[in-house]
């Protein structure tokens, strides 16, 4: 069976669409992608702090199961959480992409 390379996507829950295109995109590229998580019926500022905590901690522990993380940092945008994230990944030897270029 193939070894299919993992992906975790990273960045701000505000640019859905763009985590969206870029799932797609990777999947359609022979990629397994693992996404933060998006809520419908939850607004980010109403998530107290142990719950993002939380899911802070699942995300860190998609980015151990995978071999790249892929930043969606639309505009150059890349808020604290993402950069702790970065770091994060760049701790664990984590091949890191961007959306766009960085300056």
């Amino acid at each position: 069976m193939h070894k299919y390379k993992i992906i975790t996507l990273c960045g701000s829950i505000k640019f859905r669409d763009e985590f969206i295109k870029t799932q797609e995109k990777l999947t359609l590229d022979g990629n397994i992608v693992l996404t933060p998580n998006f809520f419908n019926n939850i607004k980010k500022e109403n998530i107290d702090e142990k719950t993002k905590k939380i899911l802070d901690e699942m995300h860190k522990q998609k980015i151990d199961m995978s071999d790249e993380i892929y930043v969606i940092n639309v505009g150059g945008y890349i808020g604290e959480s993402t950069k702790s994230e970065i770091e994060y990944a760049k701790g664990k030897c984590k091949k890191i992409s961007y959306l766009e270029s960085i300056k």
